[in-house]
């Protein structure tokens, strides 16, 4: 286990993205209602069920419209939802990995492919990116939950690979399957985490200079404001004192 990660503050832009997004609780509630049309309709016996709607809580939705989504996959309703990824390349050879819930297959392609060209990327096919990437759990915690030696300490008693801690917070890893496991315990000795989901890591992060950064922030926030897309992931750094001159 150790040290910061150049994909720390990946992570902490991204959820700062996600609190804005008008769509948000829009994108919570489908991966609700999917989580639990795929399992049991209860949190406790449907783990992914369960992340879900910690992740709506974790974002302040009302307890009212998580029942509503979960209800809605035993409402019979013509929505019927399903999984889809694509993979390309962003401005300066970024790698990206966009998930999507759609009932569109051919709207959500159009629009992914669409944002991509129009902000210097390429979409392609499906494998394409993925190999740079590995599918790990990702719990996160604000940095007033502990400092680094104790939350060190409390992540390898839950089991979990690996601990990354800044002044931002801290980021554990999992293995994809243990992320159930380890969140219950960590949650046993550190409370509720702030984010807690699979996720796609890099091996190796690419560097951005500021104007391949700023095209590369406009082509996930336009695959962010897309109803169907639920999360985009990337192998970029952006350096402190790049974000810092796009943010001015």
């Amino acid at each position: 286990m150790a040290g910061h990660s150049k994909f720390k503050n990946i992570m902490h832009r991204k959820g700062a993205q996600d609190k804005k997004r008008s769509n948000l609780f829009s994108k919570l509630s489908r991966e609700i209602t999917v989580a639990a049309r795929l399992g049991a309709p209860d949190p406790d016996m449907n783990p992914r069920l369960r992340l879900a709607v910690n992740n709506a809580k974790a974002q302040s939705m009302p307890k009212d419209n998580i029942q509503r989504a979960i209800d809605k996959a035993s409402g019979g309703d013509d929505e019927n939802y399903e999984e889809v990824r694509y993979e390309g390349y962003g401005p300066g050879g970024v790698a990206l990995i966009v998930e999507a819930l759609t009932d569109n297959r051919n709207r959500t392609a159009t629009a992914v492919r669409t944002a991509f060209s129009k902000n210097g990327g390429n979409l392609g096919t499906e494998g394409s990116v993925a190999h740079g990437f590995e599918r790990k759990g990702l719990i996160e915690y604000p940095a007033d939950v502990g400092d680094e030696e104790k939350v060190l300490e409390a992540a390898i008693e839950a089991g979990a690979d690996d601990v990354e801690s800044d002044e931002n917070g801290h980021t554990i890893w999992t293995e994809m399957e243990a992320l159930h496991e380890v969140a219950g315990a960590l949650e046993k000795t550190l409370g509720e985490a702030e984010n807690v989901k699979l996720a796609w890591k890099p091996n190796i992060t690419v560097e951005m200079d500021e104007g391949s950064a700023g095209t590369l922030l406009k082509l996930v926030d336009a695959l962010d404001d897309d109803d169907d897309v639920q999360t985009v992931w990337g192998n970029y750094e952006i350096p402190d004192a790049v974000m810092d001159k796009l943010n001015a």
